[in-house]
């Protein structure tokens, strides 16, 4: 059976030059779980927005280790296996995160934002915590946190790793583990736009109304989300 790992990560900001400055990770070895995370030192200061998200401050990781000397790293590349399964929401994020601290993922991948998308649809919104309340998972979230030892606090590390890993629970009960395992390999076709002018709609709809408005995306918006570029793209007719 493979050890599954449930990987958040919080960062100084969302742009390229961006450090992760909590790292958590929650391992599932059979029956056996074990939670950690660490706060992170890093060369680029914690933005304002990003404090005001996370609430960790630059005073607060000062004395903390690098990334990649924490104990939490180095249990990261203990199981960085092929037969093992790193599991994060939004996985491209994280792993490019992981990636300036030098980690070469040889893991298998399930991203649970690309298996919502693809699985649950009819979700309004696709965020961690919006799917903590609309999937009902806060219902088991205090019995698991006790579990683990862990705090509950959104958009902190660890706590967002056990929501991470109670959306996981859900989403077997539509797939198994490898399903989920396929449907991360590959981009999701949506059918609606998640924003925008004609944000809600169907993109099919707006092939028809507007579809200068998706050539204009496909265009001007720089490094869009990859389901949404093949999803625009496939219903303009020009992934043929």
């Amino acid at each position: 059976m493979p050890k599954l790992l449930f990987v958040d990560v919080e960062t100084t900001g969302l742009e390229a030059k961006d450090r992760i400055c909590e790292l958590a990770l929650i391992v599932q070895d059979g029956e056996e779980t074990i939670a950690t995370s660490s706060l992170c030192k890093s060369p680029k200061k914690i933005g304002s927005a990003a404090m005001a998200l996370h609430h960790i401050t630059n005073e607060s990781i000062k004395d903390a280790l690098p990334c990649t000397k924490t104990a939490v790293y180095t249990l990261m590349e203990e199981q960085n296996k092929e037969e093992n399964v790193l599991i994060a929401h939004n996985v491209r994020f994280d792993l490019g995160m992981l990636e300036k601290e030098g980690f070469d993922v040889r893991l298998k991948i399930v991203d649970t934002l690309r298996c919502i998308k693809a699985l649950i649809p009819e979700c309004e919104q696709f965020s961690l915590q919006f799917l903590r309340y609309e999937l009902g998972l806060y219902k088991d979230e205090t019995a698991a946190a006790q579990e683990l030892d862990i705090t509950l606090c959104s958009h902190r590390a660890l706590s967002d790793a056990l929501h991470l890993k109670l959306l996981y629970e859900h989403l077997l009960h539509c797939a198994s583990l490898e399903e989920l395992i396929r449907i991360s390999s590959k981009p999701v076709l949506l059918q609606k736009l998640p924003f925008g002018k004609y944000g809600g709609r169907y993109i099919e709809e707006i092939t028809e109304i507007d579809p200068a408005y998706l050539h204009w995306m496909m265009g001007n918006i720089e490094d869009m989300d990859e389901d949404l570029a093949f999803s625009v793209a496939h219903h303009l007719g020009l992934d043929g």
